[in-house]
């Protein structure tokens, strides 16, 4: 869970996944990938990685599957941090 990758693709999955219009319906690799100027696979494994830990949920199946940030998780995880963990 700690490892984050140098250039900070990972924060920046979960930070525009905060943006209103991902917060409902929540976006697809596809979607994040090209709004992040990233290659395809690349998203996908960060957003793979992410859902793992727990910190995204996905809804769908296939090429339809969306990615949600977990709040709820993401607030336990940073509580950890804030802690000194």
């Amino acid at each position: 869970m700690l490892r984050t990758p140098v250039d900070g693709t990972r924060l920046r999955i979960l930070t525009l996944l905060r943006e209103r219009d991902a917060t409902a319906d929540g976006l697809t690799a596809q979607a994040v990938a090209a709004r992040l100027a990233l290659p395809h696979p690349a998203a996908l494994t960060h957003l793979r990685l992410l859902t793992a830990l727990g910190l995204l949920r996905t809804d769908g199946s296939g090429a339809r599957v969306r990615y949600r940030r977990d709040e709820a998780r993401i607030a336990e995880v940073a509580r950890l941090f804030e802690k000194g963990w």
